[in-house]
């Protein structure tokens, strides 16, 4: 479980997250995940677990998709020990899921200020093991891993809307507050990351490049 030493406030211990480990947790309405972090705020130990459970997945996911697998634990940690600091001031106004991933998104945005980022490990040159890919046919896990690679090859304001929406499944007003922009700006993000996603899917597919992707991630 992350985190459960301490209290809600200042500092604590944080425990290695279990949700790469575990699957991911069910997936409950947003009005129960808000109660919960209202209660958390309070005090209630009990609601700040549930909170932490029923939200850990998809801050991860979202960082992953922001930041890259290698960073994306220890971000997630930073989303949640900044959420922690302050939950007691949250008040509803919004879903606390989308409370807290405008602050993944900070705590993203910040990385990528601050931090020295590694070459991507995705390279599309005249890579030898590429190569020996485009020759093979896909097993459905296979194709899973190059749409991850198109999604992430985005752009970076594409990505996080693309994400947002059509991956953590928050809607178009949500997604604007998490991004800080108008709704019609993540409609454009949306539609112009399916584009770009098509067109690379069409370039995937080309004769002896094996199985073409047939659908988007939702």
């Amino acid at each position: 479980m992350f985190p459960t030493c301490g209290t809600a406030g200042g500092g604590r211990c944080v425990h290695r997250p279990a949700y790469y480990r575990d699957g991911v947790p069910e997936r409950h309405d947003d009005a129960t995940v808000t109660a919960w972090s209202l209660a958390a705020g309070a005090g209630d130990q009990a609601a700040l677990t549930a909170f932490v459970r029923a939200t850990q997945a998809d801050v991860y996911r979202f960082l992953v998709h922001l930041n890259g697998r290698a960073d994306a634990e220890d971000l997630t940690q930073e989303t949640f020990l900044r959420a922690l600091r302050t939950l007691s001031t949250f008040e509803g106004r919004s879903s606390a899921r989308t409370w807290l991933l405008s602050i993944a998104r900070r705590v993203a945005v910040d990385a990528v200020r601050t931090a020295v980022r590694r070459p991507r490990i995705r390279d599309l040159g005249d890579d030898a093991l590429e190569t020996m890919e485009r020759t093979l046919p896909r097993s459905g896990a296979q194709e899973a891993v190059v749409l991850r690679a198109l999604i992430d090859d985005l752009a970076p304001d594409r990505r996080e809307a693309f994400v947002l929406t059509q991956i953590l499944d928050l809607g178009y007003a949500e997604a604007a507050e998490v991004c800080c922009c108008p709704v019609g700006t993540i409609r454009s993000r949306v539609a112009r990351a399916r584009e770009d996603l098509v067109r690379a899917l069409g370039a995937d597919t080309s004769p002896g490049h094996g199985r073409a992707l047939r659908t988007a991630p939702r």
